[in-house]
């Protein structure tokens, strides 16, 4: 796992919130929900992002919050039932995710527990979250998919 390190400008978003366990139900959750209502809305073609609003290692899994957002303009409304929220800018360790759905949650675990222990790094308060292309695509017979994750670390910290 190759860490790199990024400053981001903060990204405007609208979001749908899932709250309960992670794994098979968020990718439901954008397929059935999240999904549709980017397309009703005209937002299709945006970067998109997955924030975990809670640790599932010591939330109750029928407690977890997790945000599906998609980039919206500065003047933007959220198109209902949507809530608006900003995606924190600063600095970040990002790893590149290729792989099946079930193989995310292994990616973040090796991330936070060893790559970034690794590189030196420690993570500073917020959530972490996954980047999406515009051009987001699954491969349509194993349903591998790429993404970015994002995990915010000290101001200070670089590679």
């Amino acid at each position: 796992m190759k860490v790199r390190v990024v400053d981001i400008e903060p990204a405007r978003v609208a979001f749908l919130r899932h709250t309960g366990p992670f794994g098979p139900a968020l990718g439901a959750f954008w397929r059935d929900v999240v999904d549709p209502w980017i397309r009703d809305n005209g937002l299709a073609g945006r970067v998109t992002y997955g924030v975990a609003m809670d640790d599932p290692g010591t939330t109750p899994p029928e407690k977890c919050r997790y945000d599906a957002c998609v980039e919206i303009g500065h003047d933007d409304p959220a198109p209902p039932p949507a809530a608006l929220a900003t995606i924190t800018g600063g600095r970040y360790a990002v790893v590149d995710f290729y792989g099946p759905p079930s193989g995310i949650g292994e990616a973040w675990y090796a991330f936070y527990a060893k790559a970034l222990p690794a590189a030196g790094l420690k993570g500073r308060p917020g959530p972490p979250f996954e980047r999406y292309a515009a051009d987001f695509r699954t491969d349509p017979q194993t349903g591998a998919f790429a993404c970015e994750l994002f995990i915010p670390i000290d101001e200070k910290e670089d590679l």
